[in-house]
């Protein structure tokens, strides 16, 4: 059962400044030579907290310090609405605090396998600041009551989004929505790395039940929600042998609009673009399972695939050097992600690409074992 409730999240005070220069974008996404640009924005900067290289302690006590000079407090039990405005797209989010539990209970779904550095990297900043610095990204099938109106909280334009963000203090609506999760399992989005890791904090620093270092700060957005955007994130090999035999393809657009809607993948080797038909209802699945896998043999896939979401970035990869070849994949279909996730079954690594990213300094959350959420 899903156990999402409100919580006292921690956010920036009018005394920090701007909030456009207060927040950045999610630690996994942001190429260290711009990490200082980011700091430098503001000395409050959530990058000081999210990105602090190896210095950890460096960024507990940067956390500390903003807590002590009211830089950041605590909002009244509450549930967020965050809404975003991109692309001619709005897309609406709910922010509260999600129960950790592990994987088998069935009320968290992972979809991606995972590697260990990352893991690491956020235990050992989760352990010296004790707190979640950035909410994780659900997706959901429930049906939610209509949030209350009002204005809202933050109004702010970021990176050419325009964004909103409502604290919800509504007893009454809050409860609706705590029941209308209990039976339908959420979907992670975007921070299988970070869920596995804030689960594995939690149980080592233990707490009540119903203690702050029990809940992981996410934000759930609906299936249905017409703003959801999912890209698909591109392959290249390293190494290996060249596939062949498949379907020809004059240019790289022609592939791509050929592999949309098809349970199939683009090719390129560096002279020639083609379309591999697929067999299977998932394309990065077979994709995987009846070709890269069998190139790669017992090599890992991490060091030997490279990721990109701009299939151009790709075909310039391949013909600078840094792979030898490149696959093209389509659109996932989240409905069939889902249903692969409830039957135990998950995708390869950097299998969805959720657009765009809520920014990281929203919310943050102290996983205190001796409070309650």
């Amino acid at each position: 059962m899903v156990d999402f409730r409100p919580f006292r999240g921690l956010r920036f005070t009018p005394k920090a400044g701007p909030i456009e220069l207060l927040l950045a974008p999610p630690y996994d996404i942001v190429p260290t030579d711009q990490i200082a640009g980011w700091q430098q924005k503001s000395p409050w900067n959530v990058s000081r907290e999210t990105l602090p290289g190896s210095d950890y302690e460096a960024a507990a006590h940067h956390l500390e310090a903003a807590l002590a000079q009211g830089i950041l407090s605590a909002d009244e039990p509450a549930l967020y609405v965050h809404e975003v405005d991109f692309d001619g797209k709005t897309r609406r989010d709910l922010i509260g605090a999600l129960r950790l539990q592990p994987y088998e209970d069935g009320a968290v779904l992972p979809h991606e396998r995972t590697h260990r550095g990352p893991k690491e990297d956020r235990l050992a900043l989760m352990r010296a600041t004790g707190a979640a610095l950035e909410p994780l990204w659900f997706v959901h099938e429930a049906h939610l009551p209509v949030p209350p109106g009002g204005e809202p909280a933050l109004t702010f334009e970021w990176l050419g989004e325009s964004h909103r963000l409502w604290v919800v203090l509504d007893p009454g609506w809050q409860a609706q929505v705590t029941e209308a999760f209990t039976e339908q399992p959420v979907l992670i989005a975007d921070g299988h790395h970070r869920y596995e890791t804030t689960l594995a904090y939690s149980e080592e620093v233990g707490g009540a039940a119903d203690a702050a270092s029990r809940f992981t700060p996410a934000l759930l957005t609906s299936l249905d929600d017409p703003g959801l955007e999912v890209l698909p994130t591109h392959r290249v090999l390293v190494g290996g042998v060249k596939v062949t035999g498949g379907e020809p393809a004059p240019s790289l657009a022609e592939t791509l609009a050929a592999i949309e809607g098809r349970v199939a993948a683009g090719h390129y080797d560096g002279e020639r673009f083609q379309v591999l038909p697929l067999d299977g209802e998932l394309a990065l699945v077979e994709l995987h399972r009846q070709v890269i896998d069998n190139i790669l043999g017992k090599r890992p896939a991490e060091g030997n695939v490279l990721y990109t979401r701009d299939a151009q970035e790709a075909v310039d990869w391949v013909d600078q050097g840094r792979g030898n070849q490149a696959f093209f994949l389509p659109r996932p279909d989240l409905r069939q992600v889902l249903t692969q996730a409830r039957a135990g079954k998950t995708l390869p690594q950097k299998s969805t690409y959720f657009f765009p990213k809520p920014p990281s300094g929203l919310v943050l959350h102290r996983l205190d074992a001796g409070a309650p959420i």
